[in-house]
């Protein structure tokens, strides 16, 4: 995902000098286009993420387009109040980007782990959340921040994440899409984690004979209301799936509009970190294995709550 990223903004950035990355001493691989091509457009703030946010806050508020570059909390966390007081109470123009939401980092320890991130920026006035589940989704939501006045948070994978749609599908602000069409059993999904919630389909449709049918939500936050009415009406089970937080983050955005509905509701399940920190480390696949997340976890959840 981070490729996509860094691709699409390069070519964006080519056609708007008011676009500019800033980056917290890293990701000098990824990112060594820009400096080969748009050398006035990219700035290294050293190892000092809570000066890059202050300093994209005030390039923002000059007129530019800023996107802050970083992994896993350091963006994010570790920035927290200059987001907070500078970049969301302004409105000002910076877009966060995180490389590396969840586990992705799982060998570095629970100080890599982005697992709370959703959660704490969903909290934020001003601040709207993405978390693309695949390459597709990553150009897409790169193009729609560029656009989108405001902060924005972008969480994305590291790398080696499949490609989920055969074509680029209509994105728009609040709206989830449809990955597959089922019945009974709606899947509701964000980030990079879709690829178990696919195997878990398959082991859906194969232990229970059920297909469900799955929604990704490349945008977290705002989601729209009438929207998750409209599905949650067609459906007896929702389960939400993230690789974050049980707390706070993705299913409880979900759970927090579905409560607001008159009349019966659907069943609901979150799969999600059950409050707790990793004490273990391990590659991410181990990890989300470890703590309930991959597509066995949602498959069984499935099957004991249909």
């Amino acid at each position: 995902m981070r490729d996509t990223f860094v691709k699409t903004l390069l070519e964006i950035a080519k056609s708007d000098p008011n676009v500019h990355i800033i980056t917290g001493d890293l990701g000098f691989g990824v990112l060594k286009p820009f400096w080969q091509e748009l050398p006035n457009q990219i700035t290294n703030v050293g190892i000092a993420e809570q000066n890059m946010t202050g300093f994209a806050t005030g390039l923002a508020l000059e007129g530019k387009i800023v996107f802050t570059y970083s992994i896993g909390n350091f963006p994010t966390l570790r920035t927290l109040e200059q987001i907070r007081n500078d970049a969301a109470y302004h409105n000002a123009n910076v877009k966060i980007v995180c490389v590396g939401g969840g586990f992705v980092y799982g060998s570095l320890g629970m100080s890599h782990h982005a697992t709370e991130d959703i959660a704490i920026m969903r909290a934020l006035p001003n601040v709207k959340v993405f978390a693309p589940g695949d390459l597709i989704e990553a150009e897409l939501v790169t193009k729609l921040i560029y656009k989108e006045d405001g902060v924005c948070y972008l969480r994305l994978g590291r790398g080696g994440e499949k490609k989920i749609h055969q074509y680029s599908p209509n994105l728009e602000i609040g709206k989830p899409l449809l990955i597959q069409q089922g019945s009974k059993i709606a899947l509701f999904s964000t980030g990079a984690i879709m690829d178990e919630v696919l195997e878990a389909s398959r082991l859906i449709e194969n232990g229970i004979s059920i297909k469900p049918s799955i929604f990704t939500f490349p945008i977290v936050k705002p989601i729209n209301k009438i929207i998750i009415q409209d599905i949650s009406k067609r459906y007896d089970l929702i389960v939400t799936v993230e690789e974050h937080n049980i707390f706070g983050g993705f299913g409880s955005s979900i759970a927090e509009i579905i409560s607001t509905f008159k009349g019966e509701k659907p069943q609901m399940v979150h799969i999600g970190i059950n409050d707790q920190y990793s004490s273990i480390v391990g590659s991410q696949s181990y990890l989300r294995a470890r703590y309930n997340i991959d597509a066995l976890a949602i498959f069984n959840a499935v099957k004991d709550n249909i």
